[in-house]
């Protein structure tokens, strides 16, 4: 549950199937303390029923089309009254929802909806959540970034190890710096191929569109593991160890240290601190 404050409401924004749910009952305190009424009288609209049904023919596969004619024709008679159960249960709606518990219990709905809920309340308030619930996704991609940053530097902290030991052992001094830059990009791909399984520019062949290279899309835990294995190739160029010796090395390396971190908490945390 992530908290924006418009006009001095505290209003819960919580995320589902990688959509943004905002709380239509912290919305319906900036009209009065009845909200379970107001949002009632809100959703028993045609205009909002109509709404309601466009939406979920939009995002929806799952969508009942014929229950959705019946409440659609019954709207705006007198006594038609909908509930966001009666919405859920009869035409299986997604974009509005009841949710019960301590801390995030209430009515939440697709930000779509929520904001058209917000506009019926008061266009002001509407123009001022739009402007709050814009702040809080700029601050999440600032940390998405951040994170991102963190996710990389784990990786950048062997690079240096790495790099010497390619220098000191590999690199004959008589070459140019483009044969110089061959091996080193060479040995790089023999990371990829042990933690990722393809080179760098099998990749970019699968993947012409995206921008960054193959490492920039790699999870938590495989950069975890590469940077350990960028000290670990380290000492066995040391070692004088063939590169297809050091490959098979470090597949099964890999392979081991990706199955020993995968559910610790200690890769929980540092997920957490990367996304935060």
């Amino acid at each position: 549950m992530k908290k924006i404050t418009t006009k001095g409401i505290e209003i819960g924004v919580i995320n589902k199937n990688e959509d943004d749910y905002i709380s239509l009952t912290d919305i319906a305190r900036y009209k009065g303390p009845d909200t379970g009424i107001i949002i009632s009288h809100w959703l028993s609209t045609r205009y909002t029923v109509q709404l309601m049904g466009v939406w979920e023919q939009l995002h929806n596969p799952n969508f009942n089309i014929t229950e959705f004619s019946n409440i659609k024709n019954e709207s705006g008679s007198n006594g038609f009254v909908l509930s966001v159960k009666t919405w859920r249960e009869k035409v299986g709606g997604t974009g509005i929802i009841a949710k019960a518990g301590r801390y995030n219990s209430g009515t939440f709905a697709h930000r779509d909806i929520a904001f058209e809920f917000a506009s019926w309340i008061s266009p002001e308030f509407k123009l001022y959540l739009i402007k709050e619930f814009q702040r809080l996704k700029n601050e999440e991609n600032d940390r998405i970034s951040t994170g991102w940053d963190v996710k990389r530097t784990l990786t950048k902290m062997n690079y240096h190890i790495h790099t010497e030991a390619i220098r000191n052992n590999l690199v004959p001094q008589e070459l140019s710096t483009n044969e110089k830059s061959m091996i080193y990009a060479n040995e790089a791909d023999i990371l990829n191929m042990a933690i990722f399984g393809m080179t760098a520019a099998s990749w970019k062949k699968q993947n012409p569109k995206k921008e960054g290279n193959l490492r920039d899309y790699a999870r938590v835990e495989q950069l975890v593991v590469l940077a350990n294995l960028e000290s670990l190739n380290a000492e066995f160029i040391k070692s004088g160890l063939s590169q297809s010796i050091r490959l098979e090395k470090l597949n099964t390396t890999a392979i081991y240290q990706m199955k020993a971190i995968l559910g610790t908490a200690s890769l929980k945390k540092l997920i957490k601190i990367s996304e935060s």
